[in-house]
């Protein structure tokens, strides 16, 4: 018998049948992090096509794909559903999730019966980008200024109303939050999805609303909306010339969406390393920095896992303080 194999048979004695048992699990583990990935990954983006998130899933996805050498197949898994979906689902880098201020943060407490939750059952992976919102009027309104706009909203109950996306969202909740800071009641007037809710501003059915301004440009530039602010402490790059809401006369107001990636929760450290330090790579990309930046007015800011964590444990009480000041649920 070759010399080595009397160490190893005293270790294994030492070791005994129980820490065999206990070791088997880490060395599994090991080997399919090593292994990984050897079949198709799935991504999936909470909403329907062509918004933010599908966006962003679809870029990092290609990307992905490339730096792995499989394929990273994006599925579209509208609402709660989505997220329930991927909490659920085995922790083994084969299903990732592109999440949000309203998956990760917002739904926590707007949803009285939420199907998953976004800390216990997510392992966070990095952070993306922040979106900023811009605040949008009817330019018949008559209003030149977010001071002016404040000023109506304080003298005309009959303006008090504000649209949004839908309830819940980052743009509902920065129309509670004007609310909430001016000392003044506001109608929140819901809709399914950003168009419709942007046809009414600009019709002067409803006041003002918030939302992306890349969905707002196309209306802005045919002089049927006009933007007021944007909700981020900084200008943003793709309209630099828009103050700030701080800037407008409402010191403190900041708020930004923002997109991120996770995955099932207790994924092996080494496939969460991985992911991590390849979408920092793609987030670097001079290309993927101009689509996001200078054409969908986003701020890249790949972030650790640690970051993204921190990150949740400061926005899911503050989005939850304003949920329950403006009593908004959703089912």
């Amino acid at each position: 018998m070759a010399p080595t194999s009397l160490p190893r048979r005293a270790a294994l004695q030492v070791l005994g049948a129980a820490g065999l048992a206990a070791a088997l699990p880490a060395v599994a583990r090991a080997q399919s992090a090593d292994a990984w990935p050897s079949r198709p990954i799935t991504y999936v983006v909470p909403f329907t096509p062509g918004g933010s998130t599908d966006v962003i899933g679809r870029l990092i996805a290609q990307k992905l794909a490339e730096a792995l050498g499989q394929p990273v197949v994006v599925d579209n898994k509208p609402g709660a559903a989505g997220a329930s979906y991927v909490a659920k689902a085995k922790a083994d880098g084969y299903t990732l999730f592109g999440g949000t201020i309203s998956t990760h943060a917002i739904n926590a407490s707007l949803y009285k019966n939420l199907p998953y939750d976004p800390v216990k059952d997510f392992e966070p992976i990095s952070l993306v980008a922040f979106l900023p919102n811009v605040l949008i009027v009817d330019p018949n309104l008559g209003v030149r200024s977010v001071a002016e706009l404040i000023a109506l909203l304080k003298k005309d109950p009959a303006k008090r109303s504000f649209a949004s996306s839908g309830a819940g969202t980052s743009t509902h909740l920065a129309g509670e939050m004007l609310g909430d800071m001016i000392g003044v009641k506001l109608t929140h007037i819901p809709y399914k999805g950003t168009p419709p809710a942007m046809l009414d501003v600009s019709s002067g059915q409803v006041t003002f609303m918030f939302d992306q301004i890349t969905a707002a440009l196309p209306l802005v530039q045919a002089g049927k909306l006009k933007l007021l602010a944007v909700t981020t402490s900084k200008r943003m790059a793709l309209a630099p010339e828009l103050p700030t809401m701080s800037e407008a006369g409402v010191p403190g107001f900041e708020m930004a969406s923002w997109q991120a990636v996770y995955a099932p929760k207790n994924l092996p450290p080494a496939i969460s390393q991985r992911l991590a330090a390849e979408i920092t790579r793609i987030l670097q990309q001079p290309e993927v920095r101009d689509k996001l930046t200078n054409q969908l007015g986003m701020e890249v800011v790949a972030g650790s896992p640690a970051q993204l964590a921190a990150l949740m444990q400061k926005e899911i009480p503050r989005w939850g303080e304003l949920v329950r000041k403006s009593g908004a649920t959703a089912n």
